[in-house]
């Protein structure tokens, strides 16, 4: 890793919705990223990341690939290797560490508290591609960060912004519960991670706990509907986040953070 004073992360994929949460909760007090985005907007690095090789770069102590698909065919989804193999080489190159965003749903809908070492089941065209990702894009300097919800940057978020929102009901009466880290949350994860002096290949990450959708919704002030939970619905997706807070201890999950973060 380069020791630089001046040196400071790399952020590719600074324009989508984590990016910009990333952008608006970024710590005081630390090295402030360089982000990347496609047209170089708001004073970005330009790079078309797939279609060009990388600019010449200041000083960079790590990259944060968040660049990714979410929607689309399974062809369309198979970028995300792609997007990590290329935040991968960079970082060999450079000889710094590379945090790669993946996602809790490459567990697919398992019960219990799922560690990192539990087999991996995704049952979604995006779970598939990220599990895909992981399997491919390896090495002594890369981890891959399997995200929970991101408060303001989830589905929830999207239905709130729609309006009209609707949460799956099950037999107990309950609605969905989820492990939850906000965009600050996650900056900090980022930060203390590229300065670990032992980096996990995979690690959770989620504040300890589950929150209830309808909590949060409650707490932030969201009418909504209920409607009976589908075959296959998840009342909870639980992550085991004992190796996350022996690296970046996160306080306990709760309704009032994720609300905050929704504003």
């Amino acid at each position: 890793m380069t020791t630089n004073s001046d040196a400071r992360p790399l952020i590719l994929g600074a324009s989508g919705r984590l990016g910009r949460a990333l952008a608006r909760s970024w710590p005081a007090g630390t090295p402030a990223p360089l982000r990347q985005t496609r047209d170089g907007a708001g004073g970005t690095l330009a790079w078309d990341i797939l279609n060009a090789p990388a600019p010449a770069l200041p000083p960079i102590d790590s990259v944060f690939v968040l660049a990714g698909v979410t929607h689309g065919t399974p062809e369309a989804l198979a970028l995300n290797t792609e997007l990590a193999r290329v935040g991968a080489d960079l970082g060999a190159r450079l000889g710094v560490p590379v945090l790669l965003a993946s996602s809790q749903a490459v567990y697919g809908p398992q019960p219990g508290l799922l560690r990192e070492d539990a087999p991996l089941r995704p049952a979604s065209d995006y779970g598939r591609a990220k599990a895909a990702m992981e399997a491919a894009v390896t090495g002594p300097h890369v981890t891959h960060l399997r995200i929970g919800n991101v408060a303001g940057c989830d589905a929830l978020a999207a239905a709130i912004a729609r309006g009209g929102v609707v949460l799956d009901r099950f037999v107990d009466g309950q609605g969905p519960r989820r492990a939850w880290c906000t965009p600050g949350d996650l900056a900090r994860v980022l930060l203390a991670l590229r300065s670990a002096p032992v980096r996990p290949q995979v690690v959770n990450v989620a504040r300890p706990g589950l929150v209830a959708m309808a909590d949060v919704l409650a707490v932030a002030g969201v009418a909504f509907d209920w409607t009976p939970a589908p075959p296959g619905a998840l009342p909870r997706m639980a992550l085991d986040v004992t190796l996350l807070q022996g690296i970046c201890p996160l306080p306990l999950a709760d309704a009032q953070a994720v609300a905050e973060a929704l504003a």
